[in-house]
């Protein structure tokens, strides 16, 4: 049945989503855009609702892509739904309702052989978080780790910036305390920047099992975090520029393990 009004009882639990608090109240999130609910759809993202723009009709690159394993309910709406359920200007003609899921891909993590893994450390900029996805998925990073002080996963923009890698490689959100240890002890070397550091990241193997630590944009990685850091290394830079921010910075060390690593 579609759905015309904004003020919709369904409509306002949805456009709810776009808080923190209610998204975790819910257990649910919004992604927005064709391609970002392509992605979902594609992958073993747990969707919900497909809602669609009752006067464009469903997408062409939508059709065919419902999970085998579980129904979708595909909606038609107004325009002035979309517009409330989504926080862009200019919202495209898709959203979806998503649930999270509670499994946890950690315990596997551990047991990958050589892992690369992004650990970050109070970085607050969604954009940040969400860049640093695409650059680990694009990178062949095996997870990133999300430690307390982050920006939320499931922040809208935090979406979009991942342009759909969320749904690629594992995400952990976590204490830090409590899930870097085990990785030491799995035999993991926590590898932090510094521009204090001695040693390029050109010069040290990234081959073996690493776990880059990007700190917050303005202080860096927490006290207690930089105890547990097995090494730091500097980024070599000719220009006048005194720093790289977070999501370059990550860029920069994902893709020079993986060329060490190919």
């Amino acid at each position: 049945m579609e759905i015309i009004s904004p003020n919709n009882a369904r409509v306002k639990e949805w456009a709810q989503l776009l808080e923190k608090k209610h998204r975790t109240r819910q257990h649910k999130y919004i992604v927005e855009g064709i391609h970002l609910v392509q992605e979902a759809l594609r992958s073993d993202a747990a969707v919900e609702t497909v809602a669609y723009d009752l006067d464009k009709g469903i997408p062409a690159e939508l059709n065919g892509l419902d999970p085998a394993d579980q129904p979708v309910e595909w909606v038609p709406v107004s325009a002035a739904v979309i517009a409330k359920c989504t926080d862009t200007k200019t919202p495209q003609s898709v959203f979806a309702i998503v649930r999270k899921e509670e499994r946890s891909a950690f315990p596997a993590l551990l047991e990958q052989p050589d892992a690369l893994v992004m650990v970050l450390d109070g970085v607050q900029d969604p954009g940040n978080v969400g860049t640093i996805i695409r650059s680990a998925d694009a990178a062949g990073a095996a997870g990133v780790i999300l430690g307390h002080g982050c920006a939320d996963l499931y922040n809208p923009k935090t979406i979009r910036s991942t342009m759909g890698s969320l749904f690629h490689l594992p995400v952990i959100e976590g204490s830090l305390e409590q899930l870097l240890p085990q990785a030491k002890s799995k035999g993991a070397r926590l590898l932090s920047t510094s521009l204090d550091a001695s040693l390029s990241c050109y010069t040290i193997d990234l081959r073996v099992s690493t776990w880059l630590v990007i700190g917050n944009e303005g202080q860096g990685i927490s006290v207690a975090t930089a105890r547990m850091v097995d090494e730091s290394v500097f980024i070599p830079m000719q220009g006048q520029a005194e720093s790289l921010n977070a999501a370059m910075a990550s860029t920069v060390l994902l893709f020079e393990a993986m060329r060490q690593r190919n």
